[in-house]
């Protein structure tokens, strides 16, 4: 058992008979009346994100979560192929439980969440940031920019995100997986 004072980024807790991650947080103690606790929740079965407020000193179920590391293989079309590298067990998940599926490239490594009661996949995330190649981007305009202006560029995998202007095409970049935005060159 948990209680408000132990939540933190990343807990599993148990909440309204569903498995929840805690993604968000904030101690309240207004002037007036008892503290709380405001979080953002996602249930990690449907992958919908929940608001709630707890009352401090309330005590909150935990479950016990273990990471394991999967390699990406394919997706099919509806869903995505991952196996374990030490057991070669294979698993599928859904595109609502992978944090960023727009960025997996074959081969990949990603941490997937499991829930060790039952052992059943509760979620996949790919690491902070990857690097991936440029395959299109739009020719830069000399005298059309503002401070930090990006135009659009396509990656290996097919996802669009926002490049600066001096990025080009075959130029292997840096992305942060949590908002998809540029972050670097690639350093070979």
């Amino acid at each position: 058992m948990a209680s408000t004072s132990d939540i933190r980024n990343g807990l599993c807790i148990e909440f309204n008979g569903d498995p929840f991650q805690i993604i968000e947080f904030l101690h309240v103690k207004p002037g007036k009346g008892p503290a709380f606790v405001r979080t953002k929740l996602r249930n990690l079965n449907t992958g919908r994100i929940l608001d709630n407020t707890f009352p401090s000193g309330q005590k909150l179920k935990d479950i016990r979560i273990e990471n394991r590391t999967y390699q990406y293989l394919y997706n099919d079309g509806t869903d995505y192929h991952f196996m374990n590298n030490d057991t070669f067990e294979q698993i599928t998940m859904s595109k609502d439980f992978i944090n960023s599926p727009q960025f997996l490239t074959d081969g990949m490594n990603v941490n997937v969440l499991f829930h060790a009661d039952e052992n059943r996949p509760l979620s996949c995330e790919l690491p902070t940031t990857v690097a991936l190649k440029i395959t299109y981007s739009e020719p830069a305009v000399k005298g059309n920019t503002s401070t930090n202006a990006t135009k659009s560029a396509t990656v290996e995998t097919g996802a669009e995100i926002k490049v600066p202007l001096f990025i080009n095409e075959g130029e292997t970049v840096v992305i942060n997986t949590a908002d998809g935005s540029y972050k670097e060159r690639h350093k070979d």
